[in-house]
């Protein structure tokens, strides 16, 4: 990685948006300083044209980034499910090569606009890169109204491994679990497999939809995220390997549970 580079494209980031000027220029000149504000910097940005040579740069750092963190090829991962299309993962989602890993999505589809946020959303979008949210900003403009829970859309992935991503709006759960918050889960679940099936792919890596700043129980989630996979694969599809991506040491253990 470049520092000359990281700091070529914060410049490039603060002439458009001056109004972070005295912030970053209170950030440290070390590498890992001036790649949290840039990170921080394409979070914030909001969905607008982007010029051919920042997209130049930003490719170039995004893809040595993604080379750097290393790529898993998810057809070569070993199944731990009687169903041997089924995969467990536990990692980075962001390194996953699959054909379209999901995001857990707000309804705006616009990614995180909270600064070096540690949800998914943010992750993915840091990841790919800003030709992400301008696409879903053409895309939810053309819907014209924010995307109902339940429901999913299919991006480019960019700079990640991934071909594709899926964002989709998983329930809010404030308070006591409800019979709605579950059928809206599984909803998630059935239209994800449903778009990539409608467009051909063939490996597919979910995250634990709704359980981080959304409050479903971990252990439920997963119950319903393996029923309505299941289901599907037991009708005529493409897909060839489901992988359930876990990030935290409990929900691996509650998924190879379910799975075994």
């Amino acid at each position: 990685m470049s520092l000359a580079l990281i700091q070529k494209l914060n410049a490039m980031l603060l002439a458009e948006m001056s109004e972070y000027r005295v912030q970053a220029a209170e950030v440290g000149e070390t590498e890992e300083a001036q790649r949290t504000l840039l990170r921080a910097l394409m979070n914030v940005r909001p969905p607008r044209p982007l010029s051919a040579d920042f997209l130049h740069l930003q490719d170039e750092l995004l893809s040595a980034e993604r080379e750097q963190r290393g790529v898993v090829d998810v057809m070569t991962l070993p199944s731990v499910s009687s169903d041997a299309r089924i995969i467990l993962w536990q990692g980075d989602i962001t390194r996953i090569n699959a054909d379209v890993i999901v995001n857990a999505a707000n309804s705006a589809l616009l990614g995180c606009f909270i600064p070096c946020h540690r949800c998914i959303d943010n992750a993915i979008h840091s990841a790919a890169g800003l030709q992400l949210r301008a696409e879903c900003a053409a895309l939810m403009e053309r819907q014209g109204h924010p995307e109902k829970t339940g429901m999913a859309k299919i991006t480019q992935g960019y700079n990640l491994p991934a071909r594709h991503v899926i964002h989709t709006v998983g329930p809010i759960v404030s308070g006591a679990l409800t019979d709605e918050h579950r059928e809206l889960l599984a909803s998630c679940y059935r239209s994800c497999l449903h778009l990539a099936a409608e467009h051909g792919l063939r490996s597919i890596a979910f995250c634990c939809i709704s359980t981080g700043e959304f409050h479903f129980p971990n252990k439920e989630a997963a119950e319903i995220a393996v029923r309505e996979v299941r289901a599907f694969l037991g009708t005529s599809t493409s897909i060839e390997r489901v992988v359930f991506n876990v990030f935290k040491d409990e929900d691996r253990m509650i998924y190879e549970r379910l799975l075994s």
